[in-house]
């Protein structure tokens, strides 16, 4: 039998527990932990702390998904093209930024082999946690530096490595099985990847301690419950959660709404982030 904190409740019940004053959605706390780490700095108009974004940029944001870095773009009005294999991901964009302050907004579907944008295009170029899922990463690479001016700023993001270890015996196998996850990189690795294709890197860091571990219970607890974990990331799990979830995202919730914890949050953040994150930049002629 089941144990009653294993067992995902109705999505009426869990909406009920939502109304609660002391719930904490891991939606919500994920947006805030990311904010924390850098991400989407609304005062400094970075959509990554080293990586503004202002009304002169052209910015591509490759393998966009559902958009939330096209969008942040968007609404300090720059031009925006954002590029997916997945046209509803590009038609659903399209309704979201046609209402922002975007110049020039343009979605293209593509597989970004080779993009279809000219040479020199972009002052900044986003790839976020897009290089996993793709057959051949450098050429994708060599495609984003040939799109971008010289001296264009490059945001990438991956899974880190380490992440992606601890999930190995846990994850069902299509996580790592095409269209998900098909390559792990090693920092090093990506690191001579991202140089080899004419870029120089300016910044490295990692992120979403968080996430890491809300992710690897949710296999676990899956696996408990159904046998067959029934989702392959947590960009596809939505509520009703575990309640063994809601537990860590109010824990961490608390933790993190203190001043003394962040120290502590950071370097959690580093040891098992679920994202490495690079900022480059092209090199002046």
């Amino acid at each position: 039998m089941i144990p009653e904190w294993l067992r995902v409740p109705s999505l009426e019940e869990w909406q009920r527990k939502a109304d609660h004053p002391d719930f904490h959605d891991a939606r919500n706390v994920g947006l805030k932990d990311a904010v924390q780490a850098g991400w989407y700095q609304s005062e400094t108009g970075e959509l990554f702390r080293g990586f503004p974004v202002t009304a002169e940029d052209v910015v591509v944001d490759v393998g966009c998904g559902a958009g939330g870095a096209s969008l942040f773009c968007a609404r300090y009005g720059a031009q925006v093209v954002y590029c997916d294999l997945d046209p509803t991901n590009v038609e659903r964009l399209y309704e979201k930024i046609r209402s922002t302050a975007a110049r020039d907004p343009r979605g293209i579907v593509t597989d970004c082999t080779p993009l279809p944008i000219e040479d020199g295009f972009a002052s900044r170029v986003i790839a976020m946690e897009m290089l996993e899922h793709v057959d051949d990463p450098d050429a994708i690479l060599v495609e984003l530096a040939r799109i971008g001016k010289p001296g264009a700023l490059y945001l990438i993001s991956v899974p880190d490595a380490s992440a992606e270890r601890l999930q190995l015996p846990i994850a069902p196998p299509e996580y790592f099985r095409k269209p998900n996850h098909i390559h792990i990189f090693e920092t090093a690795d990506l690191e001579r990847r991202i140089t080899s294709a004419g870029l120089e890197i300016v910044e490295r860091s990692s992120y979403g301690f968080f996430w890491n571990l809300w992710m690897n219970m949710y296999w676990v607890c899956d696996r408990a419950a159904n046998n067959t974990p029934q989702a392959v990331s947590h960009d596809c799990t939505k509520p009703p959660y575990f309640p063994l979830l809601d537990d860590w995202t109010l824990l961490w919730a608390r933790l993190s709404s203190l001043e003394e914890a962040q120290p502590l949050i950071r370097e959690l953040d580093k040891a098992l982030p679920k994202s490495q994150i690079f900022i480059a930049r092209k090199p002046q002629p």
